[in-house]
């Protein structure tokens, strides 16, 4: 049908005439009309602002970007979604996640990394929880993400004792409608579950047809460096056999452990591939993982609220944000959406520039030395280029329809006109208006799409519930002597927000 591309004073004029079509469920063509769009321009890898613009949505692609002087023939059963003083986003991408762990939520807020290890991490937490609570906890915590703009996740996927949790992860990954990285998670165990079990489980996940669903099969794995020589054998033979989509690895160092530091990956002959390799947190990155990060293309998640959490910080990171990601981690703890990490970061390496190179001088900042959209592209096309892919986290013809639409009328936004500062310095979760994976709405209007989320929230919550009492039965490990071998314990100076005795530390609330 012919349809002229309404300008935004326009369109509350001719949305009526159009409006029946928008009773339709689902069409394969959707056009999001009206709104401002932060779209991407290759030529100059900058973002490109379309105000008043239109997006046209064909099955599971972007098909085309409209300005108001544009027109265009649509089919019969098109649906128009009215978007005037909204901001239409690429969808933001987490490249770092532990979805599993969803009911810990409020048990963990104090915890030190250390005290992490010893009581949430996948080896304290193995008996706790069974396939029911690895596939509610995932399937809820994806909701929580996609609830917040969030579009594609990189799940380490570490909630793996048997075949029956990483069957339960996987499937819920699938039924959430996220677009989701499912890092397979190998690693040494006490209970059976051989190496060679979870290489063969791997395999048989990558032969799945999975091309209906948004859901692709990577490889985690930590033991590298400390796990036998044989396990790590298998481990890499998989990685190089296999068709993953991803291969990811916490990288720490210093007193961490964690060593799997990408000199380290190079000498397995793990980088120089097609296969993306995505490393968590880079803690102790020396000037010889900067230099293999950039000549193999590979990728460092950043995940700021979680490396200020717990401790293992992020120093040098500041200085490889051109092959930087953002991710969450566990979002048990704090923030689940991108954008609040973004947020953070970006306040950290602006107090970083700024302190590093001048205020020691005592000179004064004439520029900020990072912008809002720099912020941006990290929470959104670095991710898909950490992926290996150009077509996830970015706004063009062609890209995948992972689009996220922000009200511009909320209290906290009303007033924008920089879409891309409105997004990253004043948005909340609240503002997610809508939300589409492949073309899908996922959240539409301020709600999730799935069905029965009722029934969900609880499920999850006897769940939950079943597993918070578990740990409040678990007694806090002794902290104390020596740590991993390699250092000692020791508490750091308390925070003292009370004037005369006491601190206001207090007790958690559980």
């Amino acid at each position: 049908m012919p349809f002229a591309m309404a300008s935004c004073n326009l369109w509350q004029i001719i949305f009526p005439l159009i409006g029946v079509l928008t009773s339709i469920a689902r069409a394969s063509s959707i056009v999001l009309q009206g709104g401002t769009i932060i779209a991407f321009d290759e030529a100059t890898s900058s973002l490109n602002v379309l105000r008043c613009g239109s997006l046209h949505i064909v099955n599971d692609r972007i098909h085309a970007i409209y300005d108001e002087s544009q027109s265009a023939t649509l089919q019969a059963d098109t649906q128009f979604i009215n978007v005037t003083n909204h901001i239409i986003s690429p969808g933001f991408i987490d490249t770092h996640r532990h979805g599993w762990q969803t009911a810990f939520k409020t048990i963990g807020s104090n915890t030190s990394l250390p005290e992490y290890f010893h009581r949430f991490g996948e080896f304290p937490s193995e008996g706790k929880l069974d396939s029911e609570d690895v596939y509610i906890g995932q399937l809820a915590g994806l909701l929580e993400a996609i609830n917040a703009g969030v579009t594609t996740t990189l799940d380490h996927a570490h909630g793996i004792w048997g075949d029956d949790t990483a069957d339960a992860g996987l499937n819920a990954s699938i039924d959430s409608g996220a677009r989701v990285f499912y890092g397979h998670t190998i690693h040494q165990l006490d209970n059976g579950y051989t190496i060679e079990n979870q290489v063969a489980k791997l395999k048989s996940y990558v032969a799945m047809d999975l091309s209906n669903t948004s859901v692709e099969i990577g490889l985690a794995y930590d033991g590298w460096v400390t796990s036998p020589a044989d396990a790590t054998a298998k481990v890499v033979d998989a990685a190089k056999t296999t068709n993953l989509s991803v291969i990811t690895t916490h990288f720490l160092g210093g007193p961490w452990k964690y060593g799997n530091s990408p000199a380290v990956m190079h000498s397995l002959d793990l980088l120089n591939r097609t296969i993306p390799f995505v490393f968590s947190h880079g803690s102790f990155m020396d000037v010889a993982d900067v230099s293999l990060l950039r000549s193999t293309n590979q990728y460092l998640s950043i995940t700021p609220e979680s490396e200020y959490q717990y401790g293992h910080s992020n120093v040098n990171s500041q200085l490889i944000l051109d092959q930087a990601c953002i991710g969450v981690d566990t979002h048990f703890t704090f923030s689940t959406d991108i954008v609040t990490q973004v947020r953070i970061w970006l306040q950290e390496v602006r107090n970083r520039l700024y302190n590093q190179a001048l205020l020691p001088k005592w000179h004064a900042g004439a520029t900020n030395p990072m912008s809002a959209n720099q912020a941006f592209l990290l929470g959104t096309r670095n991710g898909g280029l950490a992926l290996h892919r150009d077509d996830i986290g970015i706004i063009k013809v062609g890209a995948k329809a992972d689009i996220v639409v922000y009200d511009g009328m909320t209290p906290g936004m009303l007033g924008w006109v920089d879409p891309v500062a409105a997004v990253i310095m004043h948005s909340n979760v609240g503002d997610v208006r809508h939300v589409l994976v492949d073309g899908k709405f996922v959240k539409r209007d301020g709600k999730l799409t799935i069905e029965d989320y009722p029934g969900i929230q609880q499920r999850f919550l006897k769940s939950a519930r079943k597993i918070q009492q578990v740990y409040k039965d678990f007694p806090y490990a002794v902290l104390e002597g020596s740590y991993n071998d390699i250092t000692l314990y020791e508490d750091p100076t308390q925070a003292d927000v009370l004037r005369g005795d006491g601190t206001g530390y207090g007790v958690k609330h559980l």
